[in-house]
């Protein structure tokens, strides 16, 4: 029992949910199942699960408001929204509350098992990876910190996504399109343009260390130079 991994599950479908609980539990995942989003804030308070995976539209509390508050006090807690809706915008609002990926209903086991391992592994990676030295800056991604002699600023959650797996990709390059449909669910225009916002805002945080830049690669993506 101690080696199962614990899951919160928060679906208000009751047929669903019995059957994704019963599901994940022949697979070696202890499964708190809750039932609108206030269940699911009290349910993730008392047991402390390792990984969420939230019904976007739920009573009294829908989805990306859990994910919002939980996100308050944890940045790291893997989030996989279950959603009916196929618009560009719900999916963006959805990584925009803090989801890590999200599962277009009807949905498999076997893809929701695979995308739940995936973000637990990522989340290994990256805790092992705490803190990333760039140039003379030093990096936190747990705390979302990005350092430089003895200040420190603190970035977004999508800017601290995107530096990740910047450094991640370090003198390589990071696919456009990879990183577009990572951190925004497409790769759409509108995502794209969005994306270089943020890349022109991580310059200028770097712009301390000379040393550093991320250069834009014509058609194939960026690469973080330092």
């Amino acid at each position: 029992m101690s080696n199962k991994i614990k899951l919160l599950l928060a679906e208000d479908e009751p047929s669903l949910g019995q059957i994704v609980k019963e599901s994940l539990e022949t697979r070696d995942f202890k499964v708190f199942h809750a039932i609108n989003g206030e269940e699911a804030l009290d349910v993730y308070n008392q047991e402390q699960p390792e990984v969420l995976v939230l019904d976007v539209m739920m009573p009294k509390k829908d989805g990306f408001t859990v994910a919002k508050e939980i996100r308050e006090n944890n940045k790291s807690i893997p989030i996989i929204f279950l959603t009916a809706k196929s618009q560009t915008k719900d999916v963006i609002d959805g990584f925009q509350n803090g989801g890590n990926d999200y599962l277009k209903k009807p949905f498999s086991m076997e893809e929701l098992i695979v995308r739940v391992h995936a973000l637990l592994n990522r989340i290994h990676v990256k805790k092992n990876q705490e803190n990333i030295t760039l140039g003379n800056f030093n990096f936190n991604y747990t705390k979302q910190t990005l350092s430089f002699n003895n200040e420190s600023e603190l970035l977004t959650h999508r800017e601290a996504e995107l530096l990740f797996h910047l450094s991640e990709m370090k003198n390589e390059i990071l696919d456009r399109s990879f990183i577009l449909n990572k951190l925004w669910g497409s790769d759409d225009f509108f995502n794209a343009r969005s994306m270089d916002v943020f890349i022109s805002k991580l310059r200028k945080k770097l712009k301390k260390d000379p040393t550093i830049q991320i250069i834009n690669i014509r058609g194939f993506g960026y690469k973080l130079m330092c």
